[in-house]
């Protein structure tokens, strides 16, 4: 390409990326490693570049190190593997110090991954981002061989989505009531509509959900993996939606597509939902008590922003609650989340964490006779699993308390405080 015009490009984003407004991210870049950033469509992946440029540049590296380059702008439509050798020339010419690149979309240039390992093997510092429908976790793993991070980037997590709003949400604005009505009325809002940080700005929020999720279906599923029944993969989604809360059997998934009269083979079912999970659309947790064939084949399928779930559902504030409890567990524990279920004692636990020795049951609310249930539950829990040392029950809106029964103390803790004490509360 000519370098005329790959310098006017560096130049132009410098500018713009150096002065771009930011919701400052709850994420750390560990210093000297390189990283790419997988995620949501539209979780904002380029913010966090931005993020990263921006604490680079407040350390003392100066602007004319920093290269960025997004290979979605129009001009760069010709670029090709041969011209990384110019883009590396140009920033030699802008500054003779150490560089940092940043690749925003740089799966638009086949054959990048070759100067990827390249750049890491010469000890470049060096920071990725791609679409979900032609660059995925295991996928980047596979094509860079150990030499990036990865890193999952989330929708806004509730505090962030606060800051966002500009409203104060640290333990004394939660304590004046003016504050905190805000801060519920956010939480309500947050809760229905989820965390995409473009939604938020927005007053028709959920078209912005539908358009979102139609390109998530149609182009990070069905144009990536050439699916051959659109309209099968589309009950099967929205059957996942309807089932938020419970476990699901591939069997159980085929059955309810075969009623329709839409022809699938068990096989693809399967398919098509690892299809949806590598989209980043939705996540499972698996049951801790089952072997390894029934906890594969039977997982609790969660959607990876309420938002998106939301657009499924009518009146259903329980599985949104849920579904946000989930959120904020794989966002901290990824893999490590499951749940509990056997039908010879009877439990039935929401979540489960190995690593913290912690049971999570997620109710509406404790009044009346979900008292006995919930509590009961996680007390029943306790008795035939002595390994486990915390019982917790959150709620949407009961106030933080501890209930005794039977010897064993569980934790009720309002939604609000486990969203935005998420450190503290697994310190403990």
């Amino acid at each position: 390409m000519n370098r005329d015009l790959l310098t006017t490009v560096i130049l132009e984003q410098q500018a713009i990326v150096s002065q771009v407004k930011l919701v400052p991210r709850e994420f750390r870049f560990e210093e000297g490693m390189n990283y790419v950033l997988v995620g949501l469509r539209r979780a904002g992946k380029s913010f966090l570049l931005y993020q990263r440029i921006q604490e680079l540049l407040a350390s003392g590296v100066t602007l004319e190190q920093i290269i960025y380059v997004n290979f979605e702008d129009e001009r760069l439509v010709d670029f090709s593997l041969a011209d990384f050798d110019s883009l590396v020339v140009v920033a030699n010419q802008l500054s003779p110090k150490k560089h940092y690149y940043f690749f925003d979309e740089i799966q638009n240039i086949a054959g990048w991954e070759r100067f990827a390992r390249r750049m890491a093997d010469q000890k470049e510092f060096v920071y990725l981002t791609g679409s979900n429908s032609k660059m995925l976790g295991q996928e980047i793993a596979l094509r860079l061989g150990g030499r990036y991070l990865t890193r999952y980037v989330p929708p806004f997590r509730f505090g962030e989505f606060l800051t966002a709003k500009q409203l104060p949400h640290d333990r004394r604005a939660r304590l004046v009531a003016q504050s905190r009505g805000q801060i519920n009325a956010a939480l309500d809002e947050y809760l229905r509509f989820g965390g995409l940080p473009e939604a938020i700005r927005l007053v028709e929020k959920r078209n912005y959900l539908n358009d979102l999720y139609q390109n998530i279906y149609l182009a990070d599923i069905i144009v990536r993996n050439h699916v051959q029944n659109p309209a099968g993969l589309r009950l099967m989604i929205r059957k996942l939606a309807e089932t938020v809360m419970h476990e699901i059997s591939y069997n159980r998934l085929y059955t309810t597509v075969k009623a329709t009269g839409l022809a699938i083979g068990k096989n693809v079912v399967a398919d098509y939902t690892a299809f949806a999970q590598t989209a980043y659309l939705l996540f499972v947790t698996r049951n801790y008590f089952s072997k390894f064939a029934a906890r594969e084949s039977t997982p609790r399928y969660y959607f990876s922003d309420n938002g998106l779930l939301s657009i499924f559902l009518t009146n259903k504030e329980a599985a949104l609650l849920e579904n946000l409890v989930a959120i904020q567990l794989f966002n901290q524990f990824q893999n490590q989340v499951y749940y509990l279920k056997s039908s010879k004692t009877g439990i039935d636990i929401d979540f489960y964490l190995p690593e913290k020795k912690m049971a999570i049951q997620v109710a509406w609310t404790i009044a009346g006779e979900a008292r006995q249930r919930e509590v009961g539950n996680l007390v029943k829990l306790k008795q035939s699993m002595t390994e486990v040392e915390r019982l917790v029950i959150v709620t949407k809106d009961d106030p933080a308390t501890v209930v005794e029964k039977d010897g064993v103390q569980v934790e009720v803790v309002p939604l609000v405080d486990f969203l935005l004490d998420q450190h503290h509360f697994f310190e403990n």
